[in-house]
């Protein structure tokens, strides 16, 4: 259970001002004078202000010493009245900048040696030493009190602006992956319904399996938005009940898009080298949404130029590539040409591509070859602790 500060002051009051009042029944005994109706009027002036003292420390603390002031004054037991000066210093150093604590400290301490200087037969360097001490050791407490505040309040900053920032990166995430989606299946839907339209009346077959392949594809893209959705619902805190989550995709669904592709009029081969391997579920959707995104530049952009999509496992990184035109698979990309279309202006999937790459610590090649065509090389490191690096993505 949370308590108010203003209420916990004002228990702390009414706790010192118990303490100082039973304590004054000892003044006698001490050899001074019992406290009397302006000794205990001059009691609850020093103790009773320390219930305001979280909203107007300085205040407080000037009322509580002027206080003491007079109580020492008037001939009473000093000691008494120590308990509410004592708690003003150190709340004023806990609220306040040391300058000003460090003159409070020292206005205790000046008050505390009057005291000792008033009185018969006060050893001064014990009171002097007492004054120092306690002043500086109050002052300490509260100057670490509120030091430990500012650095909880910048960690809390700190842990705020980390948190504004993995909520972009999600939302960047969560972008890409939509786009992934709607682009690559609206691409297969498009051409599909246009084949559908242009056959319709002189090949029903053809019109009916192309209208099957949209429906497929159709179906195919509104369970990845669903998957999407869930886990986005999960991230909330909200239920989902008991319906599984569909599985992220990944390598082995390669061959349902290369035929799905294939479907949407282009031909598109699916070559496997090495020896198929579990790795990472996020570098395993790396590599297929890049995939994805470079086979629906084939549809959009190539509709009808052969295409090939190479998987390779290697013994420390998977590399993946997609080939379309009537170069071969071994050419190498033109550069300069590369380095030309990035002046002029980018796509938004291929900058998702170098995204992605990035992001998983691989390297990605997008451009022409130099014997025609276009081809796209990803290359993602399967270790666990593979580090970020910058990719050589150029477009």
């Amino acid at each position: 259970m949370r308590i108010r500060p203003l209420a916990v002051d004002a228990l702390i009051a009414v706790a010192l001002t118990t303490v100082a009042v039973l304590l004054g029944q000892e003044s006698v005994k001490q050899g001074w004078i019992p406290l009397d109706p302006l000794g205990y009027a001059l009691v609850a002036l020093v103790c009773v202000p320390v219930a305001a003292r979280s909203r107007a420390p300085l205040t407080v603390l000037l009322v509580v010493h002027l206080a003491w002031f007079v109580y020492v004054t008037a001939g009473y037991w000093p000691v008494v009245g120590t308990f509410g000066p004592m708690l003003t210093v150190y709340t004023v150093a806990s609220l306040r900048p040391p300058r000003t604590s460090l003159a409070c400290a020292a206005l205790m301490a000046a008050l505390w040696i009057y005291a000792g200087a008033i009185t018969e037969d006060a050893s001064m360097a014990s009171v002097i030493g007492q004054a120092v001490g306690f002043s500086l050791v109050l002052w300490r407490f509260g100057y670490v009190a509120r030091r430990t505040a500012e650095l909880a309040r910048q960690l809390k900053r700190e842990q705020d602006e980390r948190a504004r920032r993995e909520v972009a990166e999600e939302r960047g995430r969560i972008a890409r992956e939509l786009h992934d989606v709607v682009a690559h299946h609206m691409s297969v839907i498009s051409v599909q319904a246009g084949l559908a339209t242009f056959v319709f009346g002189s090949d029903p077959g053809t019109a009916r399996a192309a209208l099957g392949t949209i429906s497929g594809t159709s179906g195919e893209a509104l369970e990845e938005l669903r998957r999407m959705l869930r886990v986005l619902r999960d991230e909330d805190g909200e239920q989902t009940g008991d319906v599984p989550a569909a599985p992220m995709p990944g390598l082995a669904r390669l061959d349902e898009m290369v035929e799905r592709v294939r479907a949407g009029g282009a031909p598109v081969e699916l070559r496997v080298t090495g020896t198929p391997r579990p790795v990472a579920p996020g570098v395993e959707l790396c590599a297929y949404r890049v995939v994805q995104e470079a086979l629906t530049n084939v549809l959009k952009h190539a509709h009808g130029a052969a295409a090939t999509v190479e998987l390779a496992y290697e013994r420390k990184h998977i590399e993946v590539s997609v080939i379309n035109g009537p170069a071969s698979a071994g050419e190498g990309v033109n550069e300069g040409a590369n380095q030309a279309r990035v002046r002029t202006g980018s796509g938004h999937g291929l900058i998702g591509m170098r995204e992605r790459a990035k992001l998983y610590g691989g390297a990605i090649s997008i451009g022409p070859l130099s014997e025609g065509g276009f081809a796209v090389r990803l290359t993602l490191p399967t270790s666990a602790r593979a580090a970020a690096r910058g990719d050589d993505a150029t477009e």
